[in-house]
């Protein structure tokens, strides 16, 4: 019989998504038991004890990410959003081609998604998925966790939606009208008694996540939707003060900022995170941080729309939990955990750095070199996002928590010449090779293959999808 542990053996470098001198671990080597970090350290492999051989690799917590919308994976590049903000975009790509999805083509877009993150070494995604509809033909969200339990991926379902339109959306077939807002809080009730499952090793959640808080229902639907929330004890999400729009919109229809509208309905809280959060007036980042509600960083979806970058910096200081999300593909082309954190750690140090102006004009400082480093990134993109979704045994390297890991095989040569190997994942950019990943200290991935994987035959899938989307749209 053989054994049910595994030894990670001789790992070069080891970053363990914890703040501090605790950031990295001499290892070498790290044990797992029944899908639990066990020990780290140089520890002797056990009789049949299975061992990888991480020799030369960087080993990381497997990303957390706490924002997507997985059903655009089939809108990358669309011309006509491609070169518009976020509010022409929004009416050019995702609303002009959300009665387009059928079945097939929606589960299709899962899947893509679902495997770009797995094989950039992402173990938990919190899929912000708002297509439904009233008398839908199909269930998207079972679509979400189907498709997710046959890679092994945690998935997290934000249940998006809207009980009320915006202009924006007048056009819309009927098909695709608001949802009725008893049938929404029916089927979110629905949705947490089949698929949300609390334990720590659950790769199953489920999240009350309106659509947008300023445009997706009415402030005492909103209140209503928090206490159902809190009274399932599951967490709440929505999008938030990406663009100025926000600020306008707030204030022409409400009289207040965005987040004090959230704080009015029951909306912050250590329960709550918000994905952008880019144009925030300084007195909504003491709310935030006083409140302890969470973030999702979305920096290249930010960029992409012109939208401007969240600040990081004085979002942690003020007591905000950080942590990443790469936003759907229709504004992401590279919709992957290590390319979004090579831009976090760019762009930080890019928007402290815009700040800076020159000694005579009373300038203190030259550039924004020091505003995050690696470590920081790879604790937000990993521990960072589990404390915000709720997952208390997930995020980090250390024994007695849940064995997700990266193992990057650093063999391209955009890795040649490192002198800190432990950074190349980030620092490079592009995509490390995967030695393995592991989830729940099951192997999902190993020397770079996701088991059953036809590639070459997904991509001709997605180029046919494509067309026919095209085709719908036209017609």
């Amino acid at each position: 019989m053989l054994s049910d542990s595994l030894l990670i053996k001789n790992a070069h470098a080891i970053l363990t998504g914890l703040p501090g001198e605790d950031a990295r671990h001499n290892g070498p080597d790290i044990r797992v038991r029944n899908g639990i970090i066990e020990a780290m350290g140089t520890l002797v492999a056990e009789h049949d004890e299975r061992q990888i051989d991480a020799r030369d690799c960087v080993v990381y917590p497997a990303w957390v990410n706490t924002h997507h919308h997985l059903f655009q994976s089939l809108l990358k590049g669309e011309p006509q959003g491609l070169n518009k903000s976020l509010t022409g975009w929004l009416s050019a790509t995702p609303y002009r081609f959300r009665a387009t999805f059928d079945e097939q083509t929606f589960r299709l877009a899962v899947r893509i998604g679902l495997i770009e993150l797995l094989r950039s070494g992402c173990a938990t995604v919190a899929d912000h998925n708002y297509l439904y509809w009233p008398d839908m033909p199909f269930d998207t969200s079972e679509i979400v966790f189907s498709e997710g339990e046959a890679l092994g991926m945690r998935i997290v379902l934000c249940r998006g939606g809207a009980t009320q339109g915006r202009s924006i959306e007048k056009d819309l077939p009927q098909a695709l009208r608001p949802e009725n807002y008893e049938a929404y809080m029916a089927d979110m009730e629905r949705l947490v008694g089949r698929y949300h499952d609390p334990r720590p090793e659950s790769l199953r959640r489920v999240v009350m996540a309106p659509t947008t808080l300023l445009h997706s229902a009415p402030g005492p639907q909103l209140r209503e939707m928090a206490k159902l929330a809190r009274s399932l004890n599951i967490r709440l999400h929505s999008h938030l003060s990406e663009t100025v729009d926000y600020l306008d919109v707030a204030r022409d229809k409400f009289a207040m900022t965005p987040v004090q509208f959230c704080a009015e309905h029951d909306w912050l809280g250590d329960d709550v995170w918000f994905a952008h959060l880019v144009k925030l007036l300084p007195e909504e980042i003491a709310m935030l941080g006083t409140t302890r509600t969470g973030i999702a960083h979305c920096p290249q979806s930010n960029g992409r729309l012109g939208s401007g970058i969240a600040d990081l910096l004085a979002l942690e200081k003020a007591g905000v939990p950080i942590s990443l999300g790469v936003d759907g593909a229709a504004s992401n082309e590279a919709a992957d955990m290590q390319s979004e954190t090579h831009a976090a750690w760019l762009l930080q140090r890019a928007r402290k750095g815009m700040a800076a102006i020159p000694r005579y004009d009373g300038g203190t400082f030259e550039g924004g070199g020091d505003a995050a480093t690696i470590e920081d990134v790879v604790r937000w993109g990993t521990a960072g996002g589990a404390q915000i979704l709720g997952l208390q045994k997930s995020g980090s390297l250390q024994p007695g928590m849940l064995a997700d890991i990266a193992i990057y095989r650093l063999d391209d040569p955009r890795y040649f010449g490192l002198h800190d190997m432990a950074i190349g994942p980030v620092a490079c950019g592009g995509r490390a090779a995967l030695k393995a990943l592991m989830i729940n200290g099951r192997t999902i991935v190993e020397d770079d293959v996701v088991p059953g994987l036809d590639l070459d035959a997904l991509r001709h899938q997605a180029m046919s999808a494509v067309r026919t989307l095209q085709q719908r749209v036209a017609g």
